[in-house]
Parts: C-alpha cells; structure tokens; sequence
C-alpha cells in the first residue's frame, strides 16, 4: 500500500474541469474535483440525488443557489449541501487550481 497526495497528478491542460474518483462504497463517494476558471454551465442547476459535503482545499470558488444567496469559498472553508440543493458554481480561480474534496453521501 502506498499513499498518495491530494495536489499531485493534477493535470498541465485543464480545458476541462477534472473530477477524480478517490474512494467510495454503495452510500458514499469521495472524489477530487479540480477547476481554473471553469463554472457551470450557463442554463441549468445542479440537483444530486445525494448529500454533498464539499471543501475547497486549494484555490477558491463562487456557489449560488437557486433561492438567489450565493457563498464564496476559499482554502479550508466547507460547505454541506442537502440533496436536491440546486446549485451551481458561478467562478473558480482563473489564474490557479481550485482543488476540491467532495463527499457524496446518503442519510
């Protein structure tokens, strides 16, 4: 058994926002999101099936919801979103990675 490190293999070309499965069984999954400059999709809002506990461990994020509040993360702040939460995220950090550890869980 080896371990690893949460900041490396992050990938040179990030055209995309990268989404790396860490970990996870039936009720939970653990992955790594890492972002630069990437946001949703302009039409739509995410609505998950799951609980999603999400910490911005590097970088930092804009998430809005749909009742029009809005919280702005930076390195080490969490945020706990309900299933069927909608949400989107507005800005990541254009000029670095954002990394993210999401946990997707049931109650």
């Amino acid at each position: 058994m080896e371990a690893d490190n949460i900041f490396s293999g992050i990938p040179d070309d990030l055209e995309e926002e990268f989404f790396e499965r860490l970990a996870g069984s039936g009720e939970v999954t653990i992955e790594r999101i890492i972002s630069r400059g990437h946001t949703s999709p302009p039409s739509g809002w995410h609505d998950q099936d799951t609980n999603e506990w999400v910490i911005v461990l590097r970088g930092e994020a804009r998430l809005s919801f749909e009742d029009r509040t809005s919280v702005h993360l930076r390195a080490g702040d969490y945020l706990n979103l309900p299933a069927h939460r909608k949400h989107r995220v507005d800005w990541t950090a254009p000029d670095r990675e954002t990394v993210w550890l999401s946990v997707h869980y049931l109650d």
